[in-house]
């Protein structure tokens, strides 16, 4: 309580001083949840979509539709692209261009660059090999079992998927607390895939080692970077160009959600670490 008998702000209440029109925005402080906004609203997630994606090639793989070694570059008709391995595409280190039309920028597992072709393939062979859409395969797999009813995928598998806050907040407890994969799963989605390799990280330039999980962002040593200074080295997660993030610090067990209708620029790459170092210093 504040010495004048008012409650004491959250520091999540920050992003009501955001240059946003609108903004749906959750911290969690040890398993306390905090909200701001409208948390019954979907917003378009663009690449924060991948995470939910990811997930879902990874239920696929545990439910043996799909392996991460697979080589699926024939599912692209593309076999002069071989070898295009799921876990290459899941963790950005196949070498494969940003966007269509499929072609390799870098030989495999030589290079961090980010692609969206890279996600729209996986999603694809899965839905080759299991004989199932993959906007309904993430929905059976994913959104559904985890109560995110006012989610959906309408388009690309890597950015084009809309949910809301509520829906978000239990998206986030099941990547630290794992209900629909083995803990095991969890651990090798959270773990580093071919640690060391330079790329860019779109919107904050090259890093020397430009680290990623099997679909989350992880955090290391990268400078800038969306998340804050007092973010541990431990930190995954994701953002999206619509001016969206999600992210988990398992050492402070601590996290972060934001949702946004102005698109990503200058003005984030300012706020966000601000947010995130004011939530782990409150």
């Amino acid at each position: 309580m504040s010495g004048y008998g008012g409650p004491v702000p959250h520091a999540v209440e920050l992003v009501h001083e955001w240059p946003v029109d609108s903004v749906a925005a959750a911290s969690v402080i040890d398993e306390e949840v905090t909200i701001v906004g409208p948390n019954s609203s979907p917003f378009p997630l663009a690449s924060l979509t991948k995470l939910t994606t990811a997930l879902a090639i990874l239920i696929a793989v545990e439910e043996g539709t799909i392996a991460l070694d697979d080589d699926v570059a024939s599912l692209a008709d593309r076999p002069d692209l071989a070898p295009l391995r799921i876990a290459e595409l899941l963790s950005h280190s196949s070498g494969l261009a940003p966007d269509a039309p499929l072609r390799r920028l870098a030989p495999e597992g030589q290079r961090r660059i980010y692609s969206n072709a890279g996600y729209e393939l996986a999603a694809h062979a899965v839905a080759v090999r299991s004989g199932i859409p993959f906007d309904t395969y993430v929905h059976d797999a994913v959104f559904a079992p985890l109560a995110m009813h006012s989610s959906a995928l309408a388009g690309s598998p890597a950015s084009q998927a809309t949910a809301t806050l509520d829906d978000l907040l239990r998206f986030a407890r099941e990547l630290r607390q794992p209900r629909l994969v083995a803990p095991s799963t969890q651990q090798r989605m959270l773990t580093p895939y071919r640690p060391g390799l330079s790329g860019i990280l779109p919107g904050f330039g090259g890093q020397a080692d430009n680290l990623w999980g099997l679909g989350p962002e992880l955090r290391g040593h990268k400078s800038p970077h969306w998340t804050g200074r007092l973010n541990s080295a431990e930190t995954y997660g994701h953002f999206g160009r619509s001016g969206t993030f999600l992210w988990w610090d398992p050492v402070a067990d601590r996290g972060l959600i934001v949702l946004t209708n102005r698109p990503f620029g200058d003005w984030a790459t300012l706020e966000w670490p601000r947010l995130a170092d004011a939530v782990l210093a409150e």
